[in-house]
Order: C-alpha cells, then sequence, then structure tokens
C-alpha cells in the first residue's frame, strides 16, 4: 500500500476543497495534501460556464472556470500539493487517515494532522422525488444536463419541462433556450421561488419562460422518449387537485429538486449528522464532532453562492492548520445554537467558545419568504444582534454576526420577526 504523510489533507477539489487549501497553507500549515477523484481541479465549477460568480469576493462577475481558476493559481504558488484521479473508500476519523485507490499508486493511505471534508453534494433525482408515470429516455437533472451540454457538447432535448425553480434549473432554462431549444415551462411545487430572485429575472423573465407555482408533475407520459407530462395546482397540504390536471407535450424533462450533502464518507467515519441539513454538525470552527476532522462548503449546508462556500471554506482551512500545529483554541464553554421563528436551521450548530476574542457569522435560512424584518440573536432574554432586512426568502441564505465572549448562557436562539 502506498503511503503518503501531510498536515492538512483535504477531501475534494472543488471551490470549498480549494478555497480551504489556500487558508491552510497562508495560516501556516507546511504540507497541505488535495485528494480529488476527477481529473482535474475545479468541481462542480468545471461545467458553470455561465457569468455570476465571484461578485461579492472579487467584485467582479466570472464564469466558473474563470472562478477557480484564480484559487488553483493560488494553490500552485503557495505549493499545494494534488492527488488527482483518486477515490476516497474510508476516512478514518480516529487515527486521521484518508484511504484511497488511485490509479498510478493503487490503495493509498493518506496520514494527516488534520483532515477538511469538502466533498460537495448532488442532485436529488426522479427517484428521490417519487415522481410517477412511465420510464422512457429524457428525464435528466438539471446538473448531468448541464455537464452534458457544456462539457461533452450533447444537446439532450427540444422541448423541455423544468421541474423545480432551483438556481440550476433556472440557469438551465435560459442554457437551453440559448441553444435553440423551447422550454415550455418551470413547474415549481412551493408558492414562492427556490433560487435566487436575480436568477429569476435574468434566466426566465428576460426570455419569458413561464413560472408556474404552486404546481407538480403528476405523471410523465411516454415509451421510448418522453411524449409529455401532467401538471396541476397542489393545494395548501401540496396535494394535487387532479381536476385541474393538464397535459403538457415535452420530449425532455429535467428535475432541479434540491441537493443532498455528499456525507456517505461522513456517516461511515462516526461523525454527528444534523437531520435538517443532512450534513455533519459543525461548531464556529468548521470542526465536526470528530476532533481534527473539518468540513466546509455544500458538505456541511447548501449555498446559493460559490463566494460563502469559499468564505466559510476559508474558515475551514485556518483552523484545521492551527489544529494541525496544536495552536487551535482550547473551550472553555459550550454554546448551543437554537433555531427561532422562521429560521429552518443555523450553522454552525454550537459554539466552542475559547478564551480569545470573536466575533462568530451565524448562516441560515428562513422556513418562509417574508419582508421588512429583522434578524435577532438572544442570549436568553438580551439582545446581542440584530439585522434589518427588507426581504428573505427560503432559496437566499441569510446571516447574522455576533460576539461569542458576551454570551453568558449556555443557548443562544436566532430569529426572524416582522419589523415593530
Amino acid at each position: 500500500m502506498y503511503n503518503i504523510k501531510c498536515d492538512v489533507a483535504i477531501v475534494g477539489g472543488g471551490p470549498a476543497g480549494l478555497a480551504a487549501a489556500v487558508s491552510a497553507k497562508e495560516n501556516g500549515a507546511e504540507k497541505v495534501l488535495i485528494i480529488e477523484r476527477d481529473s482535474s481541479l475545479g468541481g462542480i465549477l468545471q461545467q458553470c460556464i455561465h457569468p455570476g460568480f465571484g461578485l461579492t469576493r472579487f467584485k467582479e462577475e466570472l464564469t466558473g472556470p474563470e472562478y477557480y481558476s484564480r484559487f488553483t493559481a493560488k494553490t500552485d504558488e503557495l505549493g499545494v500539493e494534488y492527488l488527482l484521479n483518486s477515490m476516497v473508500l474510508e476516512v478514518d476519523s480516529e487515527n486521521k487517515q484518508v484511504i484511497c485507490t488511485n490509479s498510478e499508486y493503487g490503495l493509498t493511505t493518506v496520514s494527516a494532522k488534520s483532515i477538511v471534508l469538502a466533498m460537495g453534494c448532488r442532485e436529488r433525482t426522479r427517484a428521490n422525488i417519487v415522481v410517477p408515470g412511465t420510464r422512457p429516455a429524457g428525464l435528466y437533472t438539471a446538473g448531468s444536463a448541464q455537464r452534458l451540454i457544456n462539457r461533452q457538447n450533447i444537446m439532450v432535448g427540444k422541448k423541455v419541462v423544468i421541474l423545480g425553480s432551483g438556481d440550476i434549473g433556472m440557469i438551465m432554462a435560459r442554457r437551453m433556450t440559448l441553444e435553440g431549444a423551447k422550454v415550455v415551462m418551470v413547474v415549481e411545487l412551493m408558492d414562492y421561488l427556490a433560487g435566487l430572485t436575480r436568477n429569476r429575472v435574468q434566466c426566465l423573465d428576460d426570455f419569458g419562460i413561464p413560472l408556474k407555482l404552486a404546481h407538480t408533475i403528476t405523471a410523465i407520459e411516454g415509451k421510448e422518449r418522453v411524449s409529455g407530462v401532467k401538471i396541476a395546482p397542489v393545494d395548501e397540504n401540496k396535494k394535487p387537485i387532479k381536476e385541474k390536471e393538464e397535459f403538457v407535450e415535452c420530449d425532455t424533462v429535467l428535475f432541479s429538486v434540491g441537493l443532498i450533502p455528499e456525507n456517505e464518507l461522513t456517516k461511515k467515519a462516526g461523525i454527528e449528522i444534523n437531520r435538517v441539513t443532512n450534513g455533519p454538525t459543525v461548531d464556529q470552527y468548521m470542526q465536526t464532532t470528530a476532533p481534527g476532522i473539518f468540513a466546509c462548503g455544500n458538505v456541511v449546508h447548501v449555498n446559493d453562492l460559490v463566494d460563502n462556500v469559499s468564505k466559510e471554506s476559508e474558515v475551514a482551512g485556518k483552523y484545521a492548520a492551527e489544529y494541525a500545529l496544536g495552536t487551535l483554541t482550547k473551550t472553555v464553554k459550550e454554546v448551543a445554537v437554537q433555531v427561532g421563528r422562521n429560521v429552518r436551521y443555523l450553522c454552525p450548530h454550537k459554539l466552542n467558545i475559547g478564551d480569545k476574542e470573536q466575533k462568530v457569522t451565524l448562516y441560515f435560512r428562513v422556513l418562509f419568504p417574508e419582508n421588512n424584518v429583522v434578524l435577532r440573536a438572544l442570549d436568553g432574554d438580551k439582545k446581542i444582534a440584530k439585522k434589518k432586512e427588507l426581504r428573505v426568502n427560503p432559496g437566499e441564505m441569510c446571516s447574522i454576526t455576533v460576539d461569542a465572549l458576551k454570551i453568558t448562557s449556555n443557548a443562544i436562539t436566532v430569529e426572524v420577526v416582522k419589523e415593530a
């Protein structure tokens, strides 16, 4: 068995892994190794040839490849090492080892002082949401269709219905239109948009693509190829109203119905999984319940902006380096982080407060849209942070920053309330 030793091992070479690697290097880790299953770095951004990346971080509008190339240039400059074409089989959290198969070395063990999990996420499929009907050709997840068109130059269909108003679904509505296909409609189960408002404007409204909220596909029809779908509105319990069902002709259906953190390795390592996000439970250092194992990006919780992924991953990289160097702050008190009104989940999930001054940003998604609200963090009955927002939506990440050293109780609560 081939053996490699390093200070920080990073599983995944997408935007999260790259940002964590740069941060680990910049914070003193001598040998940082990225383990990536693909033949090149960049992850999902390799197929995201559309603009819209980097507006927050670089103050520029970049394509996906332009965005990740900024990081690969930095990792090359800093001397980050790569192990490409390597499929990770297991993460041994107790012994800090990553076991993988490599196309050149065969079975390989990477021994590290700390490990960062940055495996990203995968798409929900038709099977995950149980759409009834036949099983013809022409059914794709939005991401697989994006890869076929953008990286393999394969057109997937001519007349398209998209289920789900997630960002990738709306982006693919525009992409298919630009390639000459007819996007008949985008169908969304909820009565509000699942993705970013800017994507609705730029990808649907600007191209005259209709969005049917509070609707769903009730059946897929077709023998060898999709011939059409049945669409119906849903009631307040999300149950289809069958008497209002209609047939829509199409030859292709794209599913943009949510993402799932890629956490088989995390679960196998015995790391605690949050039941809402399906990602590992982490503290403000992005450290999991296994000491020395950190996680970041979409493997923790699904972000809407890659800029957020990079920022969060820099935190993981920094503290993974500190752990490897033996300088990570010792915990003085653990504080639980609790959801309040109109908050679906919070990340980090807990705070391990040390003796150093520390501002902590809590990221979260709301349960339903609201206008003119105040985000509040409460330490018992004491208000320790607040922030006004004109609008909140489940498809867009919210955040609030608290001073961890000012927390006096064993739990804080974050809530969204209507402005008085």
